[in-house]
């Protein structure tokens, strides 16, 4: 009988990082949530970063974030959990994603809770790919080496005209594949103006999707899909409330135009009724808002084992890697803005970002990370 212990099999977490960091944006970003008076503009995104590491020296990196409200919450939902990972065998990742969650389930099961736990949940699967010497991609079973892209950065409504037709080209100069433009105005016109003139600079067969950020009613949404079918667009995103499953899946059934939906989704749950009715050609899960990889992983494969698409929403230093998974050829948003947090970038080329070789994750944190830390706690003894 072969005695041989496998390396990490009896590993034991004894250490784990936690940090609150306000990521400051260049300017404020508005999109149609702005526009309509629900939210103000955006001009930093909170961060949650996760860091764990094991009796054996090995290190996991993770992350989750929010936009405008909820960084001090999932920080401090994160500061009450995380304790329940000492001691415990970091490769038990689905074991551990259940013991946080119950940890809090009083207060959910969804939402802020389970995005805190996406940060932990996303530094053991860093861990663990890390330990196995493979990218992320490569430990959860690639399909692909390279990713098609899209840019939504250079797209908000608050953009004038002119410089959202720079920005395209400044996107195809990066390699990138497609543009994204946000729609949802209160006056349509301007929306039909502003899509018309960015398909006539791009051309009728360059890759545009369009993106109403939940802001249109039904009647509203009929016409505007209607309107839109001309543009030959790849997808019109978020047409209506995130929680209207039979509103987009009727959407989905009368247009030729591809429905996307699915980033304010937060379980595996809330995308279950999404899948189930078709409410969307394209699915949109965002990891560190359902809780991270392990159930990212579950909706993939529930809208896999239907036939829908797959587009991950923001992250793409993290969904470029789960985006490399998925049987159908995905997309991928490109986003820039977290570039700023980490040593490395993401390389695009010819209309695609290419999947980093380096193991997990592949990042490290810059060294501005500290002067935008607000809070911090750690747990443990490091080895």
């Amino acid at each position: 009988m072969n005695s041989h212990t496998p390396s990490g099999d009896n590993d034991t977490i004894c250490w784990v990082r936690l940090a609150s960091v306000y990521l400051p944006l260049a300017n404020p970003i508005s999109d149609a949530k702005v526009l309509t008076g629900r939210q103000k503009p955006m001009t930093e995104i909170a961060i949650l970063f996760a860091e764990i590491e094991t009796r054996d020296g090995h290190c996991g990196l993770g992350l989750s974030y929010s936009k405008r409200a909820g960084g001090p919450g999932q920080f401090a939902h994160a500061q009450e959990i995380a304790p329940a990972l000492l001691g415990e065998n970091p490769s038990d990742i689905a074991k551990l994603w259940t013991k946080l969650c119950w940890a809090g389930a009083s207060v959910g099961r969804s939402g802020l809770a389970t995005q805190a736990i996406g940060a932990f949940d996303v530094a053991l699967w860093d861990l663990k790919a890390k330990r196995a010497n493979l990218s992320l991609a490569r430990l959860l079973g690639a399909q692909r080496d390279s990713v098609r892209c899209y840019n939504t950065s250079g797209g908000f409504l608050h953009t004038p005209l002119d410089q959202l037709l720079k920005n395209t080209e400044i996107s195809r100069e990066k390699g990138i594949g497609g543009i994204k433009l946000k729609v949802g105005q209160p006056d349509c016109a301007k929306d039909i103006e502003r899509v018309s003139a960015v398909r006539r600079h791009l051309g009728q067969d360059f890759p545009l999707m369009v993106d109403a950020n939940q802001q249109w009613d039904r009647p509203t949404a009929q016409r505007m899909c209607r309107r839109f079918e001309e543009f030959n667009l790849v997808w019109i995103e978020e047409p209506l409330d995130c929680y209207d499953a039979e509103g987009h899946a009727d959407l989905a059934r009368q247009f030729d135009t591809p429905i996307a939906t699915g980033e304010m989704l937060t379980s595996v749950a809330e995308h279950l009724e999404f899948i189930r009715l078709r409410g969307a050609d394209y699915l949109m899960p965002d990891a560190p808002r359902v809780g991270g990889i392990t159930p990212f992983l579950k909706v993939a494969a529930l809208a896999e084992s239907t036939g829908l698409m797959l587009a991950p929403h923001f992250a793409m230093e993290l969904h470029v890697h789960l985006a490399a998974t998925y049987p159908t050829e995905p997309w991928v948003e490109h986003f820039e803005w977290l570039e700023p947090l980490f040593n490395e970038r993401l390389e695009t080329r010819d209309g695609r970002m290419l999947v980093p070789t380096r193991p997990g994750l592949g990042l490290t944190l810059s060294e501005q990370v500290a002067g935008w830390t607000a809070q911090e706690a750690t747990f443990g003894q490091r080895a």
